[in-house]
């Protein structure tokens, strides 16, 4: 049963997903693509947790703390980048 369960998990979160990545090609706006990748970050760290889950093992959690960081500086320099211009400032004094 939780078998089932976890696979209707991970189709709904394809689904997500999918619509994500439609987003990030027709977004609005470059704040809307920020967000749709960030969604699609949040949704396969999900999907990682589910699949760990439906097979009963502690060998993605690794996985999902990667993809969590990664998301999390990936969500900051493209908002860096849109506030500033630039993702890594270089200021020389002279």
């Amino acid at each position: 049963m939780l078998e089932i369960v976890g696979y209707i998990a991970l189709i709904f979160l394809s689904i997500s997903i999918v619509i994500g990545l439609y987003r990030v090609v027709k977004g609005p706006s470059m704040p809307d693509r920020v967000i749709a990748l960030d969604t699609i970050g949040i949704n396969l760290i999900s999907a990682v947790a589910v699949i760990s889950i439906t097979l009963d093992t502690g060998a993605f959690l690794e996985v999902i703390l990667l993809l969590g960081i990664l998301s999390f500086i990936t969500t900051v320099a493209f908002s860096k980048f849109l506030e500033r211009g630039v993702v890594i400032e270089r200021k020389r004094n002279r």
